[in-house]
């Protein structure tokens, strides 16, 4: 597909969005819809990487860090907070120069089954909604927050808590958006209609999920990102994770596995982010796939 067909896919898919966010106002007296509407907005487009960040002595690397995120042209970067104790005060340090250079950004914790839990509000995840919220006030760059593996962990994310949770987000930043971690068979009616009303969008590792879980194939993608859509609707964006990195218990992928998965992504999903962030000297073929794919849509990005 062309760029320019790659273009007006994409603004097809916003208008449809935002078309029937409008009808759901006209329905509903406008208020939630419209909220929805602006969490939604900075997650369609995007297109980025996750963790992988630079460190010196334990800390993030943040200069390197907005180095390498300009060389791949990523318009976001998924910061992941969990491997340090001061992974949170080099957060702070990384959003004002991300911000200075227009990427935006996500969070993402760490569940209670993958300790070490983020620091510094560890398993208070309710706190964690409240403190990132804020920060997004401060940080407007900071667009969206993310729970890793979030139907594992059903015994504290009950749909109390998550209720409870995103409206303490919400209160403080209405235009703050939660997007969790979720993979396609977690996905079931029950939890559909006791979770799918709190989600702003859906980061969605694929893995061949509808054939035997593998790296190598990506036959089932198209027909698995159209599931989401169905399940979520189309006020909600899905956002594909990309394994350029391997799978803990899957195969390593290919540099044109990669390729594949990002190109139909990048057509029928929203967003497309890469796990994890891959660099030139460690992973040659692959970094030149997705530096060439992101300096494509760059050409064409309306979203920084």
């Amino acid at each position: 597909m062309s760029s320019f067909n790659q273009l007006i896919t994409k603004i097809s898919q916003g208008l449809l969005i935002a078309l029937t966010l409008v009808l759901a106002g006209c329905a509903t007296g406008g208020h939630g819809a419209n909220k929805a509407a602006l969490r939604a907005q900075p997650l369609i487009g995007i297109f980025g990487t996750y963790a992988a960040e630079p460190r010196t002595k334990g800390r993030v690397d943040t200069d390197r860090l907005v180095t390498e995120l300009l060389k791949a042209r990523v318009n976001t970067y998924n910061f992941l907070v969990h491997h340090q104790p001061t992974d949170w005060d080099d957060l702070l340090i990384f959003l004002p120069k991300a911000q200075a250079k227009g990427i935006k950004v996500w969070v993402t914790l760490v569940p209670p089954s993958e300790p070490p839990l983020s620091v510094p509000f560890g398993s208070d995840y309710q706190r964690w909604a409240v403190e990132l919220a804020k920060l997004s006030l401060a940080e407007t760059n900071l667009v969206a927050w993310s729970i890793d593996d979030f139907f594992y962990n059903e015994k504290l994310f009950t749909p109390d808590y998550i209720q409870h949770m995103v409206a303490g987000s919400h209160a403080i930043n209405p235009q703050f958006a939660f997007v969790p971690c979720l993979y396609y068979r977690q996905v079931t009616p029950v939890r559909l209609a006791n979770y799918a009303r709190y989600f702003d969008g859906v980061l969605f590792p694929y893995r061949h999920e509808m054939g035997k879980e593998n790296l190598s194939d990506w036959d089932t993608l198209p027909v698995e990102i159209a599931a989401f859509h169905r399940w979520f609707g189309p006020s909600v964006p899905v956002i594909v994770d990309v394994y350029a990195t391997k799978h803990s218990k899957l195969n390593e992928s290919s540099p044109e596995y990669v390729r594949q998965v990002m190109e139909i992504s990048r057509q029928q999903a929203e967003g497309v982010l890469i796990f994890c962030h891959q660099y030139e000297d460690k992973n040659p073929e692959k970094y030149h796939v997705i530096q060439n794919l992101f300096s494509e849509w760059s050409k064409n990005d309306t979203g920084r």
